[in-house]
């Protein structure tokens, strides 16, 4: 069966822009490969050295993994850093790729850009490096992306052939697996879900908390009452009443163009359907909270499951290099 390697920094509670453009994809490939999913602590330090919230956010970011539908005994579930040969390979992987390669990484330059970074960091360069390892640590054939982590594929891709070619054959080449329904804009119309910029609606949000968020919504400028002729292919709720609410999608449509159906309506319908969708997420999350020793003994299981992967990886690597 074909491996896929798959993670999120740990950001604590996750959204519906997180369901959507990776974990809905993650549940779905369960039934056709093995998948390994990293909670990529060693990341968070690219943007940020205060690690004093990384543990719980990964519970957290696990909990609501586990709540949409990840199997732990299918798809472990790790941490990188309880996972040493993370830094290893890194550390080999590093010596394989040029800083002007790294710095042609148009990801980088985007990061640098919306991060209003001044002075990277060595190891925020070599982020692709390290999300090379672990790819490859676990050889992974595919990786479920959004188009923008497509450089970073690339650059593993490539890290994977060098090796290849200079020790002998050890690592697949590991392709992309585009999601068809990537991201979600923002509840303030910005176009991506974030939670520094406060703009999201939480897997664990109950029904009022989702109507108080979509109560708030931006929707098309020119609509200010019912009535009003609207432009449902400008607006942040109609986006997610495609996404929540397909069904129903080509009368919303039609009766905003025509103003027969106001906003306040419109909000109340969607934050409905989202209820809906999220209301089995909820109930899980709320099982799985109470449980909390079975929530470590399902984080220990994938740790254990990890380790024996990359420690066999590793001594491929070690063997082929004549090394360690």
């Amino acid at each position: 069966m074909k491996r896929i390697l798959s993670g999120m920094r740990p950001t604590g509670k996750l959204h519906i822009g997180h369901y959507v453009g990776a974990l809905e994809n993650w549940v779905n490939l369960q039934k056709d490969y093995e998948n390994f999913h990293l909670i990529a602590d060693y990341h968070v330090l690219t943007t940020g050295l205060d690690t004093s919230n990384v543990y719980n956010d990964s519970i957290e970011m696990l909990i609501d993994w586990m709540a949409v539908g990840i199997d732990p005994l299918r798809s472990p579930m790790f941490r990188q850093s309880k996972i040493k040969a993370h830094t290893e390979l890194h550390l080999i992987f590093s010596m394989l790729i040029s800083v002007d390669r790294l710095q042609r990484n148009p990801t980088l330059k985007d990061q640098i850009r919306d991060l209003n970074i001044e002075n990277l960091s060595y190891g925020h360069l070599g982020y692709p490096v390290l999300q090379a390892a672990d790819i490859l640590l676990y050889k992974g054939n595919f990786v479920p992306v959004g188009d923008d982590q497509l450089p970073h594929v690339e650059i593993s891709r490539e890290i994977a052939r060098r090796f290849n070619n200079q020790y002998g054959a050890v690592f697949p080449e590991p392709e992309p697996l585009l999601t068809k329904f990537s991201r979600l804009a923002g509840l303030d119309g910005n176009a991506k879900m974030s939670k520094s910029l406060g703009n999201t609606i939480l897997l664990s949000d109950d029904f009022d908390t989702i109507k108080q968020k979509i109560r708030k919504a931006v929707t098309d400028p020119q609509k200010v009452r019912k009535g009003d002729p609207g432009r449902p292919e400008v607006c942040v709720i109609y986006s997610y009443h495609q996404k929540f609410n397909p069904g129903e999608t080509e009368e919303i449509a039609a009766n905003c163009r025509s103003g027969a159906l106001g906003c306040v309506d419109c909000k109340l319908r969607c934050a409905s359907k989202i209820n809906e969708y999220l209301a089995p997420v909820l109930d899980k999350r709320k099982e799985l909270e109470s449980k909390p020793e079975y929530i470590l003994d399902c984080l220990k299981y994938g740790e254990e499951k990890a380790s024996q992967v990359a420690e066999n990886t590793m001594n491929e690597v070690r063997n082929n290099m004549e090394i360690g």
